[in-house]
């Protein structure tokens, strides 16, 4: 590349607007997709579907943040701290697969601590054979 500085920066500039107006429009794509599938904004798993021409595959997720204070809060008021290195890694992070198998009496408590948003779907899609 023999481009002089302010050349280069120029078409920096102008790949990062290209590369924006890109992931914009592959959001929206996206988007689309997932309605045209009938999936929920927040739906968390994964869900396949096959065009024939193109395989998609969408990955769902939550975002799940913990206010460690509160948690601990909570579990000390209801008795069961002794849970939270079960429950959470302890930073705390989420710990999905111990909430699920936990009794849902046990969890309902620390609700309140916990804020849970939906992520973006990632999607693999594939030219069909």
């Amino acid at each position: 590349m023999n481009l002089d500085l302010d050349t280069a920066a120029a078409e920096w500039i102008a790949a990062k607007e290209a590369e924006r107006l890109a992931v914009e429009r592959r959001r929206a794509l996206e988007d689309h997709m997932v309605s045209l599938i009938g999936l929920a904004e927040n739906f968390e798993g994964t869900e396949n579907s096959d065009t024939g021409r193109h395989r998609i595959k969408i990955a769902g997720r939550m975002n799940r943040k913990v206010d460690a204070e509160k948690i601990q809060e909570i579990a000390a008021e209801h008795g069961i701290g002794v849970l939270l290195p079960v429950l959470f890694r302890w930073k705390p992070e989420f710990n999905v697969a111990a909430w699920k198998s936990m009794d849902e009496a046990t969890i309902r408590p620390l609700l309140g601590g916990i804020t849970t948003q939906p992520g973006r779907p990632s999607f693999t899609i594939t030219k069909g054979e």
